[in-house]
This record gives structure tokens, C-alpha cells and sequence, in this order.
């Protein structure tokens, strides 16, 4: 047997090995006790942030983590990847921490992981500090500045509230310092809108032509049947979940507190969202896999972060069961997480899709990017005793259909 021969004989035998090991552990999945899949959400967002939380509450960040980038990596990343990394984080962890610390386990552990996070604001906002931030050199720190709001709107009892007023003054500060980066045309432009709508909600003198330009530009790219284009054209990927119908989401729930002109706009914009997250839930498959479709595959789970908000926000459509999505979302987080190299030895996120893949990573994708898992975990925030949480394992659409069961029928939306 040549040796391509015995290339593509192993490579089958390591597919054919990798499937019959996730459809193995679907069938232990579903034996699995709320409780229990609680706790394994949990440990898991636990697992993925202790390390960037624990090292940036000391100033060490800088120090300890390690920059990993992709083969076609545009620099060595490391002037903006420490704020993708904690800003990403704190997105997905920010419903979580909100529901503040109580004398449960798991109420323990949060209050643990919040006193982490104030520090850590701290740390990354203040000037003087080791690990003070990047919020303007490049383009890139717009991103993450943006995701960095989004965690302080996410969780306002938690994330600000406590905060002294110079820690205030600096997030502030370091908020308004990323006004300098001009967004690209395309689910940029989000980012600065984000930004603002955290001045909005937390201080003043918005910049309200980059609030409002985002918004009505996204008006213009909606394709129909819940999906926008990246800009004016269609993107096959899932930035619609990664970015655009969250921050959407975000930004009009602040401002339709401030202004009733915008109910309007919101509600329109949650309708496009429910549609979209139904879609989603249909793209998982029996065993917790989804297509490896599009660019930023290397934030993993972090693609059904829209399902997670919808679910987080109850606005699941009526065919959708809070538990049927819980299920789903389960086995697929646990395929990923327990992939061999999804972590380093240090317990860091490397690159890939399911393990350590480096070559699935874009030039822009480095190690700080990678956080953006995180963002699954928003149901986090729907308190143990939601039904979300304590309803009986539901199978999902696909798991349903491919054994025969009936499913609704799907309905594009108008």
C-alpha cells in the first residue's frame, strides 16, 4: 500500500473513530440529570475563564497568558489580544455574575468569580496598572471594547454598580478613548454603537451619529427570514449570532429604555432575532455537531450565542422547548470542550474547532479571540430554578426527526 493509500485509510479509520465516540457520548448525555447538566454548564464556563480572571486580577495577564496565532497570522497579536480575551469573556460570563452571590454552591462560586471581575475592570481600565488595556492602537480594540460594554449592560448590579467612581472614570474613559478607530461598513459598525450605548446607560455626551448610523445601516441589510447581510452582501457564516443580532438586541433594549421612539425598532428587531435563533436550533444535529460553515470558526460554541440569548431573554418561539435547547446545546458544548487540545496544559484555549486545529484560525485570530466561546453561556443567567434548567431531558429538532418522531413544520418569517 503506497503511502497515500495509507493516509487516506487512516484518516478514514480516525473520522469513523472521532463520530462513533461523539454519537457514544450523545447516548450517555441523555441520561443526564438537569442538575447535573447545570453543573457541567457551570464548570465549564469555570474552566474557560478561571485562568484569564484569576491571572489579570493579579496584573499578570500580560505576563502569564500565551499568545498563540494562526499560521497566517497578520502580527503577533499581542497588542490587542489580552482585551479580546477579557472582553469576550465578560460578555458570555455577564448574566451569570448578575445573578449575584448566595449561600448555594454555585452561589458561592459566583460570588468568588464577581469579586474576580471588579478586580479585573479595574485592572484592564486603570493607566497605571501592568495590564492596563488597548483601547485604541489598531483597529481591532473597537471589537473588544464593544464586547467589553456589552458585559457591563449585561450585568449593571454586578459589573458597575459596585465599582468606585476612579474605576468608573476609567472604563468611561477607556470607553470614549476607542472613538478614535473608524469602523469598517459591515457588523463593524455594531461596535461602535455598542460602545455608545454603554455611555448612554452609564454617563453622557453620547456619540449618537455612530449610535444611530449603525442602526439604520442594519435597517438596509436585512436580507429577510431573520438573517442580515455583513454589510450589503450575504455572508454564509455566523456573524448574525456572533455579533449582529445580539448587539442589535443590546443597543435598542438600552434605548427604548431612554427613548420610546426606539419600542418600535426593538420589537421588530426581536421578532428577526426569535426567527433566526429557531433556525439555529434546527442546525444542530443528532449528536451535537453543526456545519463548519464560514470564517471565525475557532470561537466554537461561541456561533449559538444567539440561541443562548433567546432562550436567556424567554423569547423562544412557541415550538421551541426551553429544554429541548438546553439538551442540545449540552451535547454540543461537551463534544468541544472534551476534545483533546481544546486546552494547553496551563489550561488556556488553543486554536481550532473540535481540539487544537491552528490552521483553522484567520490572520485577526489569536489566542485572546478564542474567548469568544464564552458566549454560549448566557442561559447562565436563568436562575437554577427556571424551567430552562429543571424541565426533563427534550429532544432537539434533528434528534427528533432522524428517529422518526414528528417535528412542526418550518414557516420562513415575514
Amino acid at each position: 500500500m503506497n503511502n497515500y493509500l495509507k493516509k487516506t485509510v487512516l484518516t478514514g479509520i480516525l473520522y469513523f473513530a472521532v463520530i462513533n465516540g461523539i454519537k457514544a457520548q450523545s447516548k450517555q448525555l441523555q441520561k443526564d440529570s438537569p442538575k447535573k447538566v447545570r453543573e457541567f454548564f457551570v464548570s465549564s464556563l469555570v474552566k474557560i475563564g478561571d485562568p484569564v480572571l484569576d491571572a489579570l486580577s493579579k496584573n499578570q495577564l500580560k505576563q502569564l497568558m500565551p499568545v498563540e496565532k494562526s499560521p497566517g497570522a497578520w502580527d503577533d497579536r499581542k497588542h490587542v489580544t489580552y482585551l479580546e480575551a477579557f472582553g469576550r469573556l465578560l460578555s458570555g460570563m455577564a448574566p451569570w455574575l448578575e445573578l449575584g452571590a448566595d449561600e448555594t454552591p454555585e452561589g458561592i462560586l459566583r460570588a468568588k468569580y464577581i469579586a474576580l471581575a471588579q478586580k479585573c475592570i479595574h485592572n484592564a481600565t486603570n493607566p497605571n496598572s501592568a495590564d492596563f488595556m488597548n483601547f485604541v492602537n489598531d483597529r481591532q480594540p473597537l471589537v473588544d471594547a464593544a464586547f467589553f460594554a456589552q458585559a457591563l449592560l449585561r450585568a449593571p448590579k454586578q459589573l458597575w454598580e459596585p465599582l468606585d467612581a476612579a474605576t468608573k472614570e476609567n472604563v468611561i474613559k477607556a470607553l470614549k478613548s476607542s472613538r478614535k478607530i473608524e469602523p469598517y461598513h459591515s457588523n463593524w459598525l455594531l461596535f461602535a454603537g455598542m460602545v455608545e450605548a454603554a455611555i448612554i446607560k452609564y454617563d453622557k455626551d453620547p456619540d449618537n451619529i455612530r449610535l444611530n448610523y449603525a442602526l439604520e445601516e442594519h435597517k438596509k441589510w436585512y436580507l429577510g427570514d431573520g438573517t442580515f447581510g455583513d454589510g450589503p452582501d450575504f455572508h454564509w457564516d455566523y456573524y448574525n449570532s456572533f455579533v449582529i443580532h445580539p448587539m442589535q438586541l443590546d443597543i435598542l433594549n438600552v434605548l427604548k429604555e431612554k427613548n420610546n421612539d426606539y419600542k418600535t425598532d426593538y420589537s421588530t428587531e426581536l421578532n428577526r432575532a426569535r426567527r433566526y435563533a429557531a433556525v439555529q436550533e434546527r442546525l444542530i444535529s443528532p449528536d451535537g455537531t453543526y456545519p463548519p460553515i464560514g470564517r471565525s470558526l475557532a470561537y466554537r460554541f461561541g456561533a449559538f450565542q444567539l440561541l443562548s440569548q433567546i432562550a436567556l431573554w424567554k423569547e423562544l418561539p412557541k415550538e421551541v422547548a426551553p429544554a429541548q435547547v438546553r439538551s442540545a446545546l449540552y451535547a454540543m458544548i461537551s463534544n468541544q470542550i472534551k476534545a483533546k487540545g481544546t486546552f494547553d496544559k496551563n489550561g488556556w484555549l488553543q486554536i481550532g474547532l473540535y481540539g487544537h486545529q491552528p490552521n483553522i484560525g484567520e490572520g485577526y485570530i489569536s489566542t485572546g479571540s478564542l474567548y469568544l466561546c464564552s458566549e454560549v453561556f448566557l442561559v447562565l443567567g436563568l436562575p437554577p430554578t427556571d424551567l430552562f434548567w429543571s424541565e426533563a431531558y427534550q429532544p432537539w429538532t434533528q434528534k427528533r426527526i432522524w428517529s422518526g418522531q414528528d417535528i412542526p413544520i418550518d414557516h420562513a418569517s415575514k
